[in-house]
């Protein structure tokens, strides 16, 4: 599927081109696989704010729809903890010692990007970006907030949370200290 996906690029931009240079080089398959599951991450944190808002906090109170975001936070980082671990940066270690230490560094790391998450859309709304969207007052700027979250997420699981120590106590990613290979 990757390299369907890189071929499909170079399809489009050639190989020897500058943008093909480019996406030679940023398109791997742990860069994929997070692009993948940062979509289905912020799906899973749109659905659940929508379900909130639409279901359960239907009114327009102030500060509603920063825990409709608070609690849609909490589910998304669940499951992207649990989807970047296992196919982004293939950590396959239940190790109790190993699991915790990615976990509670996972849940550290994403509390920063939560809180701009939780916020900032409706500091963005109060400034004018509150446009509606399937019914949901402030999902653009949700939208905005996303992309920024998504990318500052990367960097934080790839050089915080999925980082291991070899026995020498050389710096490591998930996926080459599970195959037992140095950077």
């Amino acid at each position: 599927m990757i390299e369907k996906t890189r071929n499909f690029l170079f399809k489009i931009f050639k190989r020897e081109s500058f943008i093909g240079k480019i996406i030679d080089k940023l398109f791997t398959k742990e860069i994929i696989m997070y692009i993948i599951f940062g979509v289905a991450t912020t799906l899973v944190n749109y659905i659940t704010t929508f379900l909130l808002k639409k279901f359960v906090f239907t009114t327009q109170a102030t500060g509603e729809f920063t825990l409709c975001n608070a609690i849609a936070w909490a589910v998304s980082v669940i499951f992207a903890f649990f989807t970047n671990k296992l196919f982004v940066f293939e950590s396959k270690s239940f190790k109790f010692k190993v699991f915790i230490k990615e976990f509670l560094s996972f849940t550290a790391a994403r509390i920063i990007s939560g809180i701009a998450e939780i916020f900032l859309p409706e500091i963005l709304m109060n400034i004018g970006l509150d446009q509606t969207v399937f019914g949901v007052k402030g999902m653009v700027a949700k939208l905005v907030v996303s992309v920024f979250v998504i990318i500052f997420n990367f960097f934080f699981s790839k050089l915080i949370a999925f980082r291991h120590k070899d026995k020498t106590g050389e710096e490591q990613d998930a996926s080459s200290a599970e195959k037992g290979e140095n950077l």
